[in-house]
Protein backbone atom coordinates (compact mmCIF):
# COMPACT_ATOMS: atom_id res chain seq x y z
CA UNK A 1 0.00 0.00 0.00
CA UNK A 2 2.79 2.34 1.09
CA UNK A 3 4.56 1.52 -2.64
CA UNK A 4 1.48 2.36 -4.23
CA UNK A 5 1.26 5.69 -2.44
CA UNK A 6 5.09 6.47 -3.36
CA UNK A 7 4.18 5.48 -7.19
CA UNK A 8 1.17 7.92 -7.17
CA UNK A 9 3.23 10.48 -5.71
CA UNK A 10 5.68 9.87 -8.38
CA UNK A 11 3.49 10.09 -11.15
CA UNK A 12 1.64 13.59 -9.51
CA UNK A 13 4.94 15.46 -9.43
CA UNK A 14 6.09 13.99 -12.76
CA UNK A 15 3.24 15.45 -14.27
CA UNK A 16 2.85 18.33 -12.57
CA UNK A 17 6.60 19.01 -13.78
CA UNK A 18 5.65 18.01 -17.50
CA UNK A 19 2.40 20.56 -17.37
CA UNK A 20 5.10 23.46 -15.99
CA UNK A 21 7.34 22.71 -19.05
CA UNK A 22 4.39 22.71 -21.59
CA UNK A 23 3.39 26.02 -20.05
CA UNK A 24 6.81 27.41 -20.54
CA UNK A 25 7.13 26.47 -23.69
CA UNK A 26 3.14 28.09 -24.44
CA UNK A 27 4.30 31.35 -22.74
CA UNK A 28 7.70 31.46 -24.57
CA UNK A 29 5.65 30.93 -27.84
CA UNK A 30 3.40 33.83 -26.49
CA UNK A 31 5.90 36.27 -25.75
CA UNK A 32 7.65 35.69 -29.12
CA UNK A 33 4.99 37.33 -31.37
CA UNK A 34 3.88 39.94 -28.55
CA UNK A 35 7.66 41.23 -28.71
CA UNK A 36 7.43 41.14 -32.73
CA UNK A 37 4.66 43.14 -32.34
CA UNK A 38 6.29 45.68 -29.81
CA UNK A 39 9.36 46.23 -32.25
CA UNK A 40 7.44 46.28 -35.47
CA UNK A 41 5.19 49.49 -33.81
CA UNK A 42 8.50 50.79 -33.19
CA UNK A 43 10.06 50.68 -36.36
CA UNK A 44 6.58 51.96 -37.70
CA UNK A 45 6.74 54.91 -35.15
CA UNK A 46 10.34 55.85 -36.48
CA UNK A 47 10.11 54.92 -40.06
CA UNK A 48 7.04 57.75 -39.47
CA UNK A 49 8.82 60.36 -38.07
CA UNK A 50 11.74 60.35 -40.06
CA UNK A 51 9.20 60.86 -42.78
CA UNK A 52 7.87 64.14 -41.23
CA UNK A 53 11.32 65.12 -40.51
CA UNK A 54 12.59 65.14 -43.45
CA UNK A 55 9.54 65.70 -45.62
CA UNK A 56 9.48 69.60 -43.49
CA UNK A 57 13.12 70.34 -43.54
CA UNK A 58 13.76 69.89 -47.60
CA UNK A 59 10.31 72.42 -47.67
CA UNK A 60 10.59 74.68 -44.87
CA UNK A 61 11.42 78.00 -46.73
CA UNK A 62 7.90 77.74 -48.36
CA UNK A 63 5.97 76.80 -45.26
CA UNK A 64 7.62 79.84 -43.52
CA UNK A 65 6.19 82.25 -46.63
CA UNK A 66 2.80 80.20 -46.62
CA UNK A 67 1.75 81.08 -42.71
CA UNK A 68 3.71 84.42 -43.40
CA UNK A 69 0.98 85.15 -46.75
CA UNK A 70 -2.01 83.98 -44.64
CA UNK A 71 -1.50 86.08 -41.29
CA UNK A 72 -0.57 89.23 -43.27
CA UNK A 73 -2.41 92.41 -43.29
CA UNK A 74 -3.96 93.09 -46.84
CA UNK A 75 -2.97 97.04 -45.92
CA UNK A 76 0.34 96.68 -45.46
CA UNK A 77 1.90 93.70 -48.34
CA UNK A 78 5.32 92.95 -47.51
CA UNK A 79 5.05 89.56 -49.07
CA UNK A 80 3.71 89.62 -52.75
CA UNK A 81 4.08 86.18 -54.49
CA UNK A 82 6.46 83.25 -54.01
CA UNK A 83 9.65 84.34 -55.51
CA UNK A 84 9.26 87.77 -54.37
CA UNK A 85 8.53 86.47 -50.99
CA UNK A 86 11.04 84.35 -50.79
CA UNK A 87 13.81 87.22 -51.71
CA UNK A 88 12.26 89.64 -49.18
CA UNK A 89 13.44 87.29 -46.38
CA UNK A 90 16.80 86.30 -47.29
CA UNK A 91 17.19 90.47 -48.11
CA UNK A 92 15.68 91.27 -44.63
CA UNK A 93 16.52 88.03 -42.13
CA UNK A 94 19.34 85.94 -44.38
CA UNK A 95 19.28 82.46 -44.61
CA UNK A 96 18.74 81.54 -41.06
CA UNK A 97 15.15 83.14 -42.12
CA UNK A 98 14.00 80.81 -44.43
CA UNK A 99 14.13 78.29 -41.78
CA UNK A 100 12.67 80.07 -38.81
CA UNK A 101 10.30 78.63 -37.20
CA UNK A 102 11.62 74.53 -38.56
CA UNK A 103 13.12 73.57 -35.51
CA UNK A 104 9.59 73.60 -33.51
CA UNK A 105 7.96 72.23 -37.16
CA UNK A 106 10.11 69.31 -36.77
CA UNK A 107 9.65 69.18 -32.66
CA UNK A 108 5.96 68.73 -33.69
CA UNK A 109 5.77 67.28 -37.27
CA UNK A 110 8.31 64.03 -36.45
CA UNK A 111 5.76 62.54 -33.45
CA UNK A 112 2.75 64.52 -35.53
CA UNK A 113 3.97 62.00 -38.44
CA UNK A 114 4.91 58.85 -36.60
CA UNK A 115 1.92 58.87 -35.14
CA UNK A 116 -0.08 59.61 -37.98
CA UNK A 117 1.27 56.76 -40.03
CA UNK A 118 1.10 54.08 -37.79
CA UNK A 119 -2.68 55.53 -36.86
CA UNK A 120 -3.49 54.99 -40.39
CA UNK A 121 -2.20 51.67 -40.62
CA UNK A 122 -3.84 50.70 -37.47
CA UNK A 123 -7.19 52.39 -38.48
CA UNK A 124 -7.17 50.50 -41.80
CA UNK A 125 -6.47 47.24 -40.29
CA UNK A 126 -9.68 47.78 -37.64
CA UNK A 127 -12.10 49.18 -40.49
CA UNK A 128 -11.09 45.87 -42.59
CA UNK A 129 -11.80 43.47 -40.53
CA UNK A 130 -15.19 45.11 -39.87
CA UNK A 131 -15.80 45.41 -43.68
CA UNK A 132 -14.80 41.94 -44.34
CA UNK A 133 -16.88 40.88 -41.13
CA UNK A 134 -20.06 42.98 -42.60
CA UNK A 135 -19.91 41.38 -45.92
CA UNK A 136 -18.85 38.04 -44.89
CA UNK A 137 -16.16 38.36 -47.61
CA UNK A 138 -12.61 37.50 -46.12
CA UNK A 139 -10.89 38.80 -49.45
CA UNK A 140 -12.48 42.48 -49.37
CA UNK A 141 -10.33 45.23 -49.66
CA UNK A 142 -10.32 48.45 -48.62
CA UNK A 143 -12.29 50.95 -50.95
CA UNK A 144 -11.03 54.52 -51.61
CA UNK A 145 -14.09 55.68 -49.28
CA UNK A 146 -12.87 53.37 -46.12
CA UNK A 147 -9.39 54.62 -47.04
CA UNK A 148 -11.20 57.94 -46.61
CA UNK A 149 -12.20 57.07 -43.24
CA UNK A 150 -8.72 55.38 -41.76
CA UNK A 151 -6.91 58.90 -43.05
CA UNK A 152 -9.41 60.88 -41.30
CA UNK A 153 -8.47 59.52 -38.21
CA UNK A 154 -5.23 59.01 -38.26
CA UNK A 155 -4.88 63.29 -39.68
CA UNK A 156 -7.66 63.87 -36.31
CA UNK A 157 -5.76 62.04 -33.67
CA UNK A 158 -2.39 62.87 -34.58
CA UNK A 159 -3.43 66.81 -35.29
CA UNK A 160 -5.01 66.43 -31.78
CA UNK A 161 -1.94 64.86 -29.95
CA UNK A 162 0.50 68.02 -31.31
CA UNK A 163 -1.81 70.71 -31.81
CA UNK A 164 0.67 73.13 -29.18
CA UNK A 165 3.16 72.89 -30.52
CA UNK A 166 1.88 73.70 -34.46
CA UNK A 167 -0.14 76.76 -32.64
CA UNK A 168 3.28 78.19 -30.98
CA UNK A 169 4.85 77.22 -34.18
CA UNK A 170 2.44 79.45 -36.38
CA UNK A 171 3.45 82.43 -33.55
CA UNK A 172 7.11 81.57 -33.96
CA UNK A 173 7.31 81.80 -37.38
CA UNK A 174 5.66 85.52 -38.48
CA UNK A 175 7.96 87.03 -35.96
CA UNK A 176 11.03 88.85 -37.40
CA UNK A 177 14.15 90.38 -35.91
CA UNK A 178 12.06 93.95 -35.46
CA UNK A 179 8.79 92.34 -34.02
CA UNK A 180 8.31 94.20 -30.83
CA UNK A 181 8.03 91.00 -28.65
CA UNK A 182 10.35 87.72 -29.23
CA UNK A 183 9.08 84.31 -28.11
CA UNK A 184 12.66 82.80 -27.42
CA UNK A 185 12.23 79.18 -28.83
CA UNK A 186 9.03 76.74 -28.30
CA UNK A 187 9.22 75.77 -24.72
CA UNK A 188 9.62 80.07 -23.94
CA UNK A 189 6.72 80.30 -26.45
CA UNK A 190 4.43 77.42 -24.31
CA UNK A 191 5.11 78.91 -21.43
CA UNK A 192 4.19 82.37 -21.86
CA UNK A 193 1.06 81.31 -23.58
CA UNK A 194 0.05 79.27 -20.72
CA UNK A 195 0.58 82.12 -18.46
CA UNK A 196 -0.53 84.71 -20.21
CA UNK A 197 -3.52 83.19 -22.27
CA UNK A 198 -4.08 79.83 -20.21
CA UNK A 199 -4.31 76.42 -21.30
CA UNK A 200 -7.53 77.14 -23.76
CA UNK A 201 -4.80 79.13 -25.89
CA UNK A 202 -2.95 76.58 -27.02
CA UNK A 203 -5.86 74.59 -28.64
CA UNK A 204 -7.23 78.34 -30.50
CA UNK A 205 -7.92 77.03 -34.09
CA UNK A 206 -8.48 73.82 -32.88
CA UNK A 207 -11.98 73.16 -34.54
CA UNK A 208 -11.34 74.44 -38.13
CA UNK A 209 -8.33 72.29 -37.80
CA UNK A 210 -10.44 68.76 -36.89
CA UNK A 211 -12.72 70.07 -40.10
CA UNK A 212 -9.55 70.63 -42.46
CA UNK A 213 -7.65 67.58 -41.32
CA UNK A 214 -10.54 64.87 -42.36
CA UNK A 215 -10.34 66.10 -46.23
CA UNK A 216 -6.32 66.86 -46.19
CA UNK A 217 -5.18 63.59 -44.27
CA UNK A 218 -7.94 61.94 -45.43
CA UNK A 219 -7.29 62.33 -49.38
CA UNK A 220 -3.48 62.10 -49.18
CA UNK A 221 -4.16 58.47 -47.72
CA UNK A 222 -7.04 57.71 -49.92
CA UNK A 223 -5.48 59.33 -53.24
CA UNK A 224 -2.27 57.80 -52.60
CA UNK A 225 -3.14 53.98 -51.70
CA UNK A 226 -6.04 53.86 -54.15
CA UNK A 227 -3.65 55.66 -57.39
CA UNK A 228 -1.04 52.92 -55.74
CA UNK A 229 -3.29 49.83 -56.24
CA UNK A 230 -4.63 51.25 -59.51
CA UNK A 231 -1.46 51.44 -61.19
CA UNK A 232 -0.65 47.99 -60.19
CA UNK A 233 -3.41 46.22 -61.05
CA UNK A 234 -3.73 48.11 -64.77
CA UNK A 235 0.17 48.14 -65.08
CA UNK A 236 -0.11 51.37 -67.59
CA UNK A 237 2.47 52.90 -69.53
CA UNK A 238 5.11 50.11 -68.62
CA UNK A 239 5.09 51.70 -64.95
CA UNK A 240 4.50 48.59 -62.94
CA UNK A 241 7.93 46.17 -62.39
CA UNK A 242 7.28 42.62 -60.90
CA UNK A 243 3.82 43.90 -59.21
CA UNK A 244 6.37 46.99 -57.40
CA UNK A 245 5.76 50.39 -57.66
CA UNK A 246 9.27 52.19 -58.19
CA UNK A 247 10.58 55.50 -56.68
CA UNK A 248 9.50 58.49 -59.23
CA UNK A 249 6.08 56.97 -59.79
CA UNK A 250 5.22 56.60 -56.10
CA UNK A 251 6.35 60.32 -56.01
CA UNK A 252 3.75 60.86 -58.39
CA UNK A 253 1.27 58.69 -56.89
CA UNK A 254 2.13 61.60 -53.60
CA UNK A 255 2.29 64.45 -55.50
CA UNK A 256 -1.45 64.14 -56.68
CA UNK A 257 -2.17 62.86 -53.31
CA UNK A 258 -1.02 66.27 -51.92
CA UNK A 259 -2.62 68.27 -54.31
CA UNK A 260 -6.10 66.83 -54.25
CA UNK A 261 -5.93 67.25 -50.35
CA UNK A 262 -4.81 70.75 -49.39
CA UNK A 263 -6.61 72.16 -52.55
CA UNK A 264 -9.41 71.16 -50.56
CA UNK A 265 -8.83 71.76 -47.28
CA UNK A 266 -6.68 74.76 -47.59
CA UNK A 267 -9.48 77.55 -46.53
CA UNK A 268 -9.72 76.21 -43.18
CA UNK A 269 -5.79 76.25 -42.80
CA UNK A 270 -5.84 79.61 -43.43
CA UNK A 271 -8.79 80.76 -40.84
CA UNK A 272 -6.85 78.05 -38.46
CA UNK A 273 -3.47 80.10 -39.00
CA UNK A 274 -5.83 83.58 -37.82
CA UNK A 275 -7.25 81.83 -34.94
CA UNK A 276 -4.22 80.97 -33.57
CA UNK A 277 -3.05 84.99 -33.73
CA UNK A 278 -6.06 86.12 -31.15
CA UNK A 279 -5.32 86.98 -28.12
CA UNK A 280 -1.51 87.22 -28.76
CA UNK A 281 -1.26 91.06 -27.62
CA UNK A 282 1.45 91.40 -30.27
CA UNK A 283 0.31 90.01 -33.28
CA UNK A 284 -1.46 92.65 -34.53
CA UNK A 285 1.58 94.86 -35.16
CA UNK A 286 3.92 91.52 -36.40
CA UNK A 287 0.71 90.62 -39.30
CA UNK A 288 0.54 94.69 -39.99
CA UNK A 289 4.26 94.89 -41.04
CA UNK A 290 6.52 95.27 -37.95
CA UNK A 291 4.29 97.95 -35.91
CA UNK A 292 3.91 100.29 -38.57
CA UNK A 293 0.30 100.38 -37.88
CA UNK A 294 -2.59 99.02 -35.82
CA UNK A 295 -5.56 96.66 -36.51
CA UNK A 296 -7.80 94.52 -34.62
CA UNK A 297 -7.16 90.72 -34.45
CA UNK A 298 -10.58 89.42 -33.17
CA UNK A 299 -12.60 86.80 -33.76
CA UNK A 300 -15.21 84.86 -31.29
CA UNK A 301 -14.76 81.57 -33.58
CA UNK A 302 -14.36 79.80 -36.69
CA UNK A 303 -17.66 81.03 -38.38
CA UNK A 304 -16.88 84.77 -37.40
CA UNK A 305 -13.35 84.20 -38.55
CA UNK A 306 -14.25 83.63 -42.55
CA UNK A 307 -17.31 85.67 -42.06
CA UNK A 308 -14.64 88.61 -41.50
CA UNK A 309 -11.91 87.52 -43.47
CA UNK A 310 -14.27 87.21 -46.57
CA UNK A 311 -16.22 90.65 -45.45
CA UNK A 312 -12.60 92.20 -45.69
CA UNK A 313 -11.04 90.86 -47.54
CA UNK A 314 -13.29 88.50 -49.84
CA UNK A 315 -12.93 85.41 -50.96
CA UNK A 316 -9.39 84.95 -52.72
CA UNK A 317 -8.15 85.68 -48.84
CA UNK A 318 -9.15 82.04 -48.09
CA UNK A 319 -6.56 80.95 -50.41
CA UNK A 320 -4.00 83.55 -49.63
CA UNK A 321 -0.66 81.75 -49.95
CA UNK A 322 -1.55 79.00 -52.23
CA UNK A 323 0.88 78.99 -54.70
CA UNK A 324 4.02 78.49 -52.26
CA UNK A 325 2.10 75.87 -50.42
CA UNK A 326 1.15 74.05 -54.05
CA UNK A 327 4.93 74.15 -54.51
CA UNK A 328 5.43 72.80 -50.76
CA UNK A 329 2.64 70.34 -50.91
CA UNK A 330 3.95 68.36 -53.93
CA UNK A 331 7.40 67.63 -53.16
CA UNK A 332 6.57 67.52 -48.99
CA UNK A 333 3.60 64.95 -49.44
CA UNK A 334 5.92 62.84 -52.33
CA UNK A 335 9.00 62.94 -49.80
CA UNK A 336 7.00 61.83 -46.78
CA UNK A 337 5.11 58.69 -48.35
CA UNK A 338 8.58 57.62 -50.40
CA UNK A 339 10.49 58.07 -47.07
CA UNK A 340 8.29 56.16 -45.37
CA UNK A 341 7.82 53.33 -47.32
CA UNK A 342 11.49 53.51 -47.99
CA UNK A 343 12.67 53.37 -44.37
CA UNK A 344 10.07 50.43 -43.44
CA UNK A 345 11.71 48.77 -46.16
CA UNK A 346 15.57 49.15 -44.44
CA UNK A 347 14.19 47.95 -41.28
CA UNK A 348 12.33 44.92 -42.57
CA UNK A 349 8.55 46.09 -41.84
CA UNK A 350 5.61 44.81 -43.78
CA UNK A 351 3.87 47.92 -45.19
CA UNK A 352 0.70 46.63 -47.09
CA UNK A 353 -2.41 46.78 -44.79
CA UNK A 354 -5.12 47.10 -47.50
CA UNK A 355 -4.45 43.73 -48.91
Amino acid sequence: MASEDVKAARDSAVEKIVNLAEEAKLAREEIKPTSHAVLSICKSLVAGGVAGGVSRTAVAPLERLKILLQVQNPHNIKYNGTIQGLKYIWRTEGFKGLFKGNGTNCARIVPNSAVKFFSYEQASKGILYLYRQQTGNEDAQLTPLLRLGAGACAGIIAMSATYPMDMVRGRLTVQTENSPYQYRGMFHALSTVLREEGPRALYKGWTPSVIGVIPYVGLNFAVYESLKDWLVKTKPFGLVDNSELGVVTRLACGAAAGTVGQTVAYPLDVIRRRMQMVGWSHASSIVTGDGRSKAPLEYTGMIDAFRKTVKYEGVRALYKGLVPNSVKVVPSISIAFVAYEQVKDLLGVEIRISE
